[in-house]
């Protein structure tokens, strides 16, 4: 089977860390994934989302990972949006356990925040949510 191609949507400002350890994981010989790095480091403006939004076109799905701020990140929930106008799947990590962690403003009230496994993640990214 192909790995499925990945876009990271996280919280700059925060959560940097966190997109690290997820590149990390994708480094596992048994991923199901592999990541499509093209995180925009610009402020955010219409260029800036189309930049994203051709990006986000050329992947199979979009993995955001939420920390304590991630409601705040307006770049995450430009990226949700893009990922909803584009009908392109996405699941929301929990990404700090010893925190609170939040949902993006443009995620749904069903969308369901998944702890971070290793487990977890190759069973989300085949689909199981």
């Amino acid at each position: 089977m192909a790995k499925k191609r990945v876009f990271i949507s996280f919280d700059y400002d925060h959560d940097e860390d966190l997109k690290i350890l997820l590149v990390g994981q994708s480094k596992h010989p048994d991923t199901p994934f592999e990541l499509a790095d093209w995180s925009i480091k610009e402020a955010i403006s219409e260029n800036w989302k189309e930049k994203a939004r051709s990006r986000i076109k050329a992947v199979d799905l979009l993995i955001v990972i939420c920390g304590e701020y991630t409601d705040t990140a307006t770049g995450v929930s430009a990226e949700v949006r893009i990922a909803q106008d584009e009908n392109k799947p996405y699941f929301l990590l929990y990404g700090r356990s010893d925190k609170r962690c939040v949902k993006p403003k443009a995620a749904k009230d069903r969308d369901k925040m998944y702890r971070w496994t290793w487990e977890n993640l190759k069973i989300l990214i085949n689909g199981g949510r």
